[in-house]
């Protein structure tokens, strides 16, 4: 508990999900905090969340790790599971296994376009931001060439919506499995080797290597996770909106990346915890929640997440202890 209580970046994340709410029954009214809203919140939140464990992981590993392809690649994934399934499954027949058939080619898209990147940053050994820029172009132009640049309806197929819209115990499924996957990587991240292989990497990569760590294993393990978590966001994409498209969630990229940085996790690597990037997605996404309750534009919406980013990364660069120190 004295841990806890300590954990300064914990309890600023757990006091910005408090006063967000608060601010929400202040200007939006009793109808922000009902069952209903907070049902449909959370149903919101994985899709975001698993792009920013993605990019956290990617942000961990050092030397300006990070992926910029995981919206493009979980586009991609729904996209070529729908169009290879429906020729496989018949909805009508079988919907039960269309949908367990679509997730499996939605995770092996996801694991191939993460190997991908993982074989161009570790082996071919480009710089992450350029190599995960340019896959976001290719997975997007792939997705582009396979619809013709349209959306295509999915249709009711009752599993998938099941998954993506309705609760269980009062929590959306898809909402469960955010949380079961965040849960699964906290332990490996604490727990397990590859948690402190991880985490030396990113803050001496020099020490890494001369402790034995295989940097390039690491790296291309990193950047393919990242990938399955692209492919499962995917499929959570698809079940909640009944459609694969090419260019759903442009903005997500800058989300993503303002989450991971809200959550403390260090630009220059070493550092960061799952808790605090679930405590940030669900934070932002009650803030994206108020701004509709109150008719805010998508324009300003994209550039209140950008001045918060800024923000963000100008606070991290930061050491107010030293600063103060010197005043005095």
């Amino acid at each position: 508990m004295r841990n806890i209580l300590s954990d300064r970046q914990l309890n600023f994340l757990a006091a910005a999900n408090v006063l967000v709410l608060a601010a929400g029954m202040a200007f939006a009214g009793a109808n922000f905090i009902t069952l209903y809203n907070f049902q449909s919140m959370s149903a919101q939140v994985p899709e975001l969340g698993l792009l920013a464990l993605g990019v956290m992981l990617a942000m961990i590993s050092g030397n300006g790790g990070i992926d910029l392809s995981g919206i493009a690649l979980a586009n991609l994934a729904g996209v070529l599971s729908y169009l290879l399934v429906r020729h496989w499954v018949s909805v009508d027949d079988a919907p039960l296994l269309f949908v367990w058939a679509f997730a499996a080619v939605a995770l092996l898209a996801g694991l191939a376009g993460g190997m991908l990147n993982g074989f161009l940053i570790a082996h071919a050994g480009l710089t992450p931001i350029i190599a995960t820029l340019g896959t976001q172009m290719f997975f997007t132009g792939i997705a582009v060439v396979l619809t013709n640049g349209s959306a295509i309806s999915i249709g009711y197929i009752e599993p998938l919506d099941d998954f993506g819209n309705s609760p269980v115990l009062g929590l959306p499924l898809c909402f469960s499995l955010f949380l079961a996957v965040a849960l699964l990587l906290g332990i490996v991240l604490r727990f397990c080797p590859f948690g402190l292989r991880l985490y030396l990497m990113g803050s001496n990569a020099k020490a890494a290597r001369y402790a034995g760590i295989a940097l390039k294993k690491m790296l291309f393990l990193i950047y393919t996770a990242s990938g399955v978590l692209a492919g499962i966001a995917g499929i959570v994409i698809a079940a909640r909106t009944s459609s694969v498209k090419w260019d759903y969630g442009s903005s997500y990229v800058l989300i993503a990346i303002l989450i991971v940085v809200m959550a403390g996790v260090r630009p220059d690597g070493g550092y960061g915890r799952i808790v605090c990037v679930v405590l940030s997605a669900t934070a932002l996404q009650m803030l994206a929640s108020l701004f509709n309750f109150l008719n805010i534009s998508n324009f300003f919406r994209d550039c209140a997440w950008g001045l918060l980013l800024l923000l963000f990364l100008a606070v991290s660069r930061v050491d107010i202890r030293s600063w103060l120190a010197s005043r005095t």
